[in-house]
């Protein structure tokens, strides 16, 4: 060992790649240490650290399945209620429309008996009109015949049963005229 320390006195060197016990013994037990300090303190708190969060994912993942179940069971149930929405809607629709044409069928027959009730009004009223007519002709011609035969004959019809005679006379002569006249023209 002289020899060493004398020839590093010296300045001589030796390789830097020469192998040195001391050294090589040295960084072991520093190696040794630190292993063993990680392996006690630092290593566990790392396991410990994996473990929560592994639980935590996990645990994490198995809250997620569970809402994820939730949440198609709820989506199920709602595509379900809309399906029955849509089914009551046609229905509802199918029940207006249905109404509808019945409706339309009432205020048809309403306007059908309506309009022939109306019809038959106006036939009654003017048939009561034609007789009212009548009647003023009647008694418009009776009076205008009597006055005329009565300045042909020459006498006063005003007598009541002659008068009554002689214009039932005259127009039973017009009435047979009127369709004889009507078919030759």
């Amino acid at each position: 060992m002289q020899t060493f320390i004398i020839q590093a006195a010296e300045g001589h060197e030796e390789s830097p790649l020469a192998f040195v016990w001391v050294e090589f013994l040295l960084a072991l037990v520093v190696f040794g240490l630190l292993y063993y300090a990680i392996k006690k303190w630092v290593v566990p708190n790392f396991e410990k650290t994996f473990a929560e969060r592994t639980a935590a994912i996990e645990g994490g993942l198995s809250a997620a399945e569970t809402k994820q179940a939730e949440a198609d069971a709820a989506l199920a149930q709602l595509e379900s209620q809309l399906s029955e929405a849509r089914h009551e809607a046609a229905k509802i629709r199918e029940e207006a429309r249905e109404q509808g044409a019945q409706i339309v069928a009432e205020m048809r027959e309403q306007a059908h008996a309506e309009s022939a009730r109306i019809v038959e009004h106006g036939k009654t009223q003017i048939e009561a009109e034609r007789q009212h007519a009548v009647a003023s002709l009647r008694a418009e011609v009776g009076a205008l015949a009597t006055g005329l035969a009565g300045r042909i004959v020459g006498e006063s019809l005003d007598d009541e049963a002659r008068q009554s005679r002689v214009v039932e006379r005259f127009l039973a002569e017009l009435e047979a005229e009127g369709p004889a006249q009507s078919g030759v023209s």
